[in-house]
């Protein structure tokens, strides 16, 4: 299926490997240039070799996001390169090590919140006034499902629940604009470097048959393309009813109904 993205310019934060690099892989497909950050050099290379074989332009930067004077330079950088975003996916994120409240210090929930929730804040404060503008614009915010249910450390609950919220109150505002903004909730996705993986090899066979049994509605740990596709779908003009939502991508994993 032609998804009518030919020629529009993504940028994709931690977008060198694992369900960035998915992403990336998925809008590639359908001819959509890449801006691609992450803080590993080695990793950036790795990625837009993978990429080459789409013939589009990629861009990368190698970035850590945490910063507010980080987050201006790489707006700064893909305007020099692409002179327009149409779609954001603000994908960096992670928990930091944290566990629960009471261990976890303010430092430690601020430097959460910071790469989770005020990442994807920032860069959509800057990029969205120009897709509104062109009348078309896509804001995709890779969250979890544990901004939605029990699971994870605290900081990561509470910085993924932000950002739903945010995306949601962000897409009505943006309703009549031709700009939308979503979420995607990822469930237990097994990829290289990623904590799912780590989880594996440094766990006893029987815990991680264990977890995936009580856990794992298919019998086997997410894939990476599953959250690219959807994307890529997230992005194209198929969805632009879909406003405010969060998609799981979880294989049945998550308790909730909504």
């Amino acid at each position: 299926m032609d998804l009518g993205l030919k020629n529009k310019n993504a940028l994709i934060t931690g977008g060198s490997r694992g369900l960035g690099l998915s992403s990336a892989i998925s809008l590639a497909k359908e001819g959509v240039n890449l801006h691609i950050c992450a803080r590993s050099r080695e990793d950036l290379l790795k990625a837009k070799k993978m990429l080459s074989k789409f013939k589009v332009k990629v861009q990368l930067s190698e970035i850590d996001l945490s910063s507010e004077n980080s987050i201006q330079n790489l707006y700064d950088q893909s305007l020099i390169e692409f002179q327009k975003i149409d779609i954001l996916v603000n994908n960096v994120g992670g928990s930091l090590g944290t566990k629960s409240l009471i261990s976890s210090s303010i430092e430690d929930f601020q430097k959460v919140m910071d790469i989770n929730t005020w990442a994807a804040i920032r860069l959509t404060k800057l990029f969205t006034p120009i897709m509104i503008q062109n009348k078309w614009g896509r804001v995709i915010n890779i969250a979890s499902i544990y901004g939605r249910e029990l699971g994870g450390s605290a900081p990561y609950m509470a910085a993924k629940a932000a950002l739903i919220a945010a995306t949601k109150h962000t897409a009505i505002d943006l309703a009549k604009t031709g700009v939308t903004a979503n979420c995607i909730a990822p469930g237990s996705i097994k990829h290289e470097k990623g904590s799912w993986e780590k989880f594996v090899s440094s766990s006893s066979k029987e815990a991680v048959d264990d977890f995936i049994k009580n856990n794992l509605p298919m019998g086997k740990f997410g894939y990476p393309e599953a959250v690219g596709d959807t994307v890529a779908f997230l992005a194209s003009n198929n969805a632009r009813m879909i406003l405010g939502t969060c998609l799981n991508v979880d294989g049945g994993q998550s308790n909730s109904l909504f």
